[in-house]
């Protein structure tokens, strides 16, 4: 199959080549300019969960109507700072961006975090022009205007300026966000904060006036904590180096990106959020698919296709499933035919030898229905033989938790299978508080868990199309 790209900018905007991502993402030093001792002040709230993180780096606080907020001296001007400072974080009106920005040029420093809104999403466009403006003369690394932060879980930087016990933090991890919406990423980081999956960084950049999704592509792609990019975005500035960053990184590490402002009333929408343009929806796809990315349709697919990333990738299409009820079978098997994965099978040997250590009415085959009165002991026996069986490429494990034969310690057999193959192994169960107990204990030890069978057959098939494309590219590079 051929795929055609077209580009999707007619500007190329060139960002100044002294410029350094890090100077945002690894700052040693940074100062909060607009941080304030009201509570409901988006300044107060940076720099308390700054101070909660436990940033290792030194913090100072520019406000010149106080002389210390949370314990941190405060400073009437980033000037006024003696110490070298390699980020500012600013939350200040929008007019006064430009000057606030103009002294961090004059103070050296390198790297910026623009919280403020009212920039080109409101027509303001030439106040953005002039934050560009500045970048450029001084080299800065601009994250922004109009976005909600970073968080970066090494350096235990969070200058997200929602208040932690609204929205949970996650520990640390292996995949990494770039959102060009506050509001999805925060509801991302939240919903990967109640379950047991970590993150290594995390991006909201907003108008992306200096540094664009394409720069943070690249900067994740050489990253060593991150193993995983997912991304939201609802326009592009740069189509064509969009592409080129997406088709090398892919090559190293897999990319999950949720496109937004497909329709044409959505387009307007995301105009006058982030002040981008959408582009061609089919084109973008088709981009996509020839760059190696994996598009998901919804923020609930977004988040079931990243899991799916922290287990081993299948070599192959041969999916087999293990469950105590015949109808979750069935489903697991109907959706397998439906993603165009295939139906795996054991060895004949390993089939007799399955029928002696199990009961007569268990059913031995794909989906193996080890039936309602199982207990724990015919999951372990089978997944033994499974894990070392070659036509498998795939295991799907389907527990029934309510069922009167099964017990927590069902869930160390599945562990234990995990840990002892290469193949992808991935678990399904749905029920209330003692069945997502169990799901996030698999999830903890990095087994991804899902609710229907069909979702998890449909997130191997993405996962398998991944490996696919990217051996391909490889042997095409």
């Amino acid at each position: 199959m051929q795929w055609t790209f077209v580009l999707l900018d007619k500007g190329v905007f060139m960002v100044n080549k002294k410029i350094n991502v890090k100077n945002v993402m690894e700052p040693k030093s940074i100062a909060v300019i607009g941080a304030s001792k009201n509570p409901s002040k988006i300044g107060h709230a940076i720099l308390k969960n700054m101070l909660i993180s436990g940033y290792i780096g030194k913090l100072y606080a520019v406000n010149p109507s106080s002389d210390e907020i949370l314990g941190v001296k405060c400073y009437n001007s980033i000037l006024e700072i003696k110490h070298k400072i390699d980020c500012a974080i600013i939350s200040i009106p929008a007019k006064l961006v430009p000057q606030a920005l103009e002294e961090c040029g004059k103070k050296g420093i390198k790297g910026a975090i623009i919280i403020s809104g009212g920039f080109r999403e409101v027509g303001e466009v030439e106040l953005e022009n002039q934050i560009v403006e500045i970048s450029e003369k001084y080299g800065i690394a601009v994250i922004g205007p109009n976005c909600l932060g970073i968080v970066n879980v090494e350096k235990h930087l969070d200058s997200i300026f929602l208040p932690t016990y609204k929205m949970k933090r996650p520990q640390a991890g292996k995949i990494s966000f770039i959102t060009q919406s506050g509001a999805v990423g925060s509801t991302l980081i939240d919903l990967i904060g109640e379950s047991n999956i970590g993150i290594s960084k995390f991006i909201s950049y907003g108008n992306a006036a200096v540094l664009n999704e394409a720069d943070l592509i690249e900067y994740l792609r050489e990253d060593k904590q991150t193993e995983i990019i997912v991304m939201y975005v609802e326009g592009v500035k740069q189509g064509r180096r969009f592409y080129e960053e997406l088709k090398k990184t892919t090559l190293k590490k897999p990319v999950i990106l949720l496109k937004a402002g497909k329709g044409t009333l959505a387009s307007k929408a995301a105009a006058s959020h982030t002040g981008s343009l959408a582009g061609d929806s089919k084109v973008f796809s088709s981009m996509l698919k020839q760059a190696g990315v994996i598009e998901a349709q919804g923020l609930e697919e977004l988040f079931d296709i990243s899991k799916i990333f922290l287990t081993r990738l299948p070599k192959g299409k041969n999916v087999f499933v293990l469950t105590n009820g015949g109808g979750s079978g069935v489903l697991a098997i109907d959706a397998i035919e439906s993603y165009k994965m295939k139906l795996a099978s054991f060895d004949k040997k390993t089939i007799n030898k399955l029928k002696k250590k199990l009961p007569s009415h268990v059913v031995v085959g794909n989906p193996f229905d080890v039936t309602g009165d199982s207990g724990n002991d015919r999951y372990r026996i089978v997944l033994e033989e499974a894990v070392k069986e070659p036509h498998i490429d795939a295991i799907i494990v389907i527990t029934l938790f309510q069922t009167a034969g099964l017990n927590a310690e069902v869930v160390h057999d599945i562990i234990n299978a995990s840990n002892s193959t290469d193949k992808p192994l991935v678990a399904v169960a749905a029920g209330g508080a003692y069945t997502k107990l169990q799901l996030s204990i698999l999830e903890s030890y990095g087994i991804p868990t899902y609710e229907s069978p069909t979702q998890a057959v449909y997130v191997l098939s993405k996962a398998y199309w991944y490996k696919r494309k990217r051996d391909m590219n490889v042997r095409i590079k």
